[in-house]
């Protein structure tokens, strides 16, 4: 499965940050790092989303699905950028390694079928490029199932946006694994993370206290039954 891979130019310690950016504003003691820490915990519970587009994240996505890295791009806006993998300029010839659904692994005759369309794919692309068509033609060939590399730039606020979205049980489920390794990464990464992780990461219905989805899935009660 992926692999996400937390870089160095990462904020390491994320509530400190934003309590040292909040405090120039608010004429605070900046010198004091509990003070700091303590502050960027009153802007998370007051809800104070712009402080929270400080601390940054660099991470690079590993083996996840094309497919599902589309719904990544989804959530890019404002600061976050990222860089993937071409298909114009890496040698994808000789193979190249896909993503396969838990339902396709779970019948074998299913898997047969779909390894086989893999395989069918791969081999035209090899009988066109022995034909000198260009590389970046032969890529559109592709399937979103292929697996791709991407580094992102992005920051808290977008990430705590992202999993109220996606750490939802009717979301796709290649992102909610996506999610889970994310978070195991962070929480790995400094501590400062792995709480931000344990108390800000988590499906919109948590947030709300009622699910809003039209296909509920019995987590939390709809709005209306709350009335």
């Amino acid at each position: 499965m992926g692999n996400i891979i937390i870089q160095n130019e990462t904020t390491a310690d994320p509530i400190s940050l934003i309590g040292r950016e909040a405090g120039v504003c608010w004429g605070g003691n900046v010198t004091d790092p509990e003070k700091n820490y303590k502050r960027g915990l009153d802007c998370l519970l007051s809800g104070h989303g712009r402080t929270w587009e400080y601390p940054q994240v660099y991470m690079v996505l590993d083996g996840y699905s094309a497919r599902v890295i589309r719904e990544f791009y989804t959530h890019i806006a404002g600061g976050p950028t990222r860089l993937q993998a071409s298909t114009r300029y890496i040698n994808y010839q000789k193979g190249f390694p896909y993503v396969t659904a838990p339902s396709l692994k779970a019948k074998r005759s299913a898997k047969a079928i779909y390894d086989e369309a893999m395989n069918s794919i791969l081999k035209a692309m090899q009988e066109l490029e022995a034909m000198d068509i260009p590389r970046e033609d032969i890529g559109m060939l592709l399937p979103l199932a292929m697996e791709t590399k991407v580094v992102v730039r992005t920051n808290l606020r977008n990430l705590i946006d992202m999993s109220h979205q996606r750490m939802c049980t009717r979301a796709y489920w290649e992102y909610r694994n996506l999610m889970q390794d994310m978070i195991k990464a962070l929480n790995e990464y400094s501590d400062e993370w792995k709480y931000l992780t344990e108390h800000y990461f988590q499906p919109k219905c948590e947030v709300c206290g009622f699910c809003t989805e039209a296909k509920c899935c019995g987590r939390k009660p709809r709005k209306e039954e709350l009335s």
